[in-house]
């Protein structure tokens, strides 16, 4: 008889076809499991989360998840996004006061997360689908912290392990370097819960896991940290030289938010392109605006990208199996990000893939120049000062131009070890031996 491969529930709001900046990490781990010999069952949200609260939906995404992985999509309460009065249920439509009592005593005293809804109903289903088949691991990512609750829930009523994976940080404010809630909020009871009935908790960078490590020492020796990325069906390995004869692409590739310094990369390319630094230079900004559609057009106002600007061009979403043209099209890759040493973010992975020049546009200390260091094509500017920016542009402009093939290739064998698969093989071989010494 063949022997039973192991069996994973993977709770991951943000799965395919969400295009949320943390499908990838999702994806590359349900995948991967699969592909290491797990049966894996995915929660996610449900579609209709996706395509009319959010409207951020790339159903390509859905084609790159192995068909092997078993999706579920259990559905969840709409309170918090429902404003169409006519699709009010009976209760909230003939007593909104007492309906929303309702809601706020379940976020103080059930579990303080909005996605609460949710979390209730993958615990049904992660029951009902236990009884059927029993799972082995349960693994939670966030956010939403809903899927950790119901995690902790699911581990006590099924007596098997649970790990919590900090996609994002729940009661750290990671780019304000603060605590998220006042001390007498309900999540620092429940992160503590969490946190000391956790098989682990995996954090993408030390920072972060240090950070919770002084928060609950307690917990400390079941941290670990797992890296984030890049995927090699992003970023493809045909490399070209820059063609002499046409100007210089400087692109952004990935999704613009309130928190990315743009003013001062804008005003930085304006410097550079008015001095004559790579004249005729293009601005080229690829991916979403935001991660909701309906707030699209006024955050691109407030990103100052509603206007037509010399040179810029926002070229919008790029379809997954798009993305490596848009690199490909790109000579200089700009690392946009709010910055704080808790970040990391996921593209700086695929940036370093190409073996592109980068220029950083952050402030100091943010967490992905501990990987940058290391990379032979990182321009780096003294600040943010626009002045600082844009001679750190000039000088990578430069560095494209000459397009040194020994760099390029010694930044792409720098990137090599940081695919994804490389960042989740040490813990998929820790749950697996978790599994075989609980059996044992």
């Amino acid at each position: 008889m063949a022997e039973r491969r192991p069996r994973l529930l993977y709770l991951a709001f943000f799965f395919p076809p969400s295009r949320a900046s943390g499908v990838f990490r999702a994806r590359a781990t349900a995948n991967y499991f699969v592909e290491q010999g797990w049966d894996v069952t995915v929660l996610r949200g449900p579609d209709r989360f996706f395509d009319e609260i959010t409207g951020a939906r790339d159903d390509a995404m859905t084609d790159t998840v192995d068909p092997r992985v078993e999706v579920a999509a259990p559905e969840m309460d709409y309170f918090r996004w429902e404003t169409d009065v006519r699709e009010y249920g009976r209760f909230r439509g003939n007593f909104p006061g007492a309906a929303r009592a309702w809601f706020n005593w379940k976020q103080e005293h059930v579990f303080p997360d909005k996605y609460q809804g949710w979390g209730t109903a993958a615990l049904r289903e992660g029951l009902r689908r236990h009884r059927k088949d029993p799972f082995d691991l349960i693994v939670a990512t966030g956010n939403p912290f809903a899927s950790f609750g119901s995690a902790w829930a699911l581990s006590k009523l099924m007596r098997r392990p649970f790990v919590v994976d900090y996609r994002d940080s729940w009661t750290l404010d990671q780019f304000k370097n603060a605590d998220m809630f006042p001390p007498e909020h309900p999540a620092w009871k429940w992160e503590r819960r969490i946190l000391r009935s956790a098989a682990a908790s995996l954090h993408v960078n030390d920072a972060m896991r240090a950070w919770h490590a002084g928060k609950y020492p307690e917990a400390a020796d079941r941290m670990q940290v797992v890296l984030n990325g890049w995927d090699p069906d992003v970023v493809s390995d045909e490399q070209s030289s820059p063609d002499e004869d046409r100007p210089l692409s400087f692109s952004f590739v990935g999704t613009l938010t309130h928190v990315q310094p743009i003013g001062s990369l804008l005003e930085a390319y304006r410097l550079m392109t008015e001095r004559g630094d790579h004249a005729g230079a293009q601005l080229d900004f690829y991916g979403h605006i935001g991660f909701f559609a309906k707030t699209e057009a006024d955050l691109k106002a407030d990103l100052g990208l509603d206007k037509e600007l010399p040179g810029v061009t926002v070229r919008g979403p790029v379809p997954k199996p798009a993305i490596a043209t848009a690199y490909a099209a790109s000579d200089v890759l700009v690392f946009m990000t709010g910055g704080s040493k808790y970040v990391t973010t996921g593209k700086v992975f695929e940036y370093m893939a190409t073996g592109k020049p980068i220029v950083s546009v952050h402030e100091k200390g943010c967490a992905a120049e501990e990987l940058l260091r290391g990379y032979p094509l990182w321009f780096e500017p003294a600040s943010l000062d626009p002045e600082d920016v844009a001679a750190a542009m000039a000088d990578a402009g430069d560095a494209a131009r000459k397009s040194d093939p020994d760099t390029a290739a010694r930044a792409r064998a720098y990137a090599q070890s940081f695919t994804r698969y490389a960042a989740l093989a040490p813990f998929e071989q820790w749950s697996r031996d978790l599994v075989a010494k609980r059996k044992g």
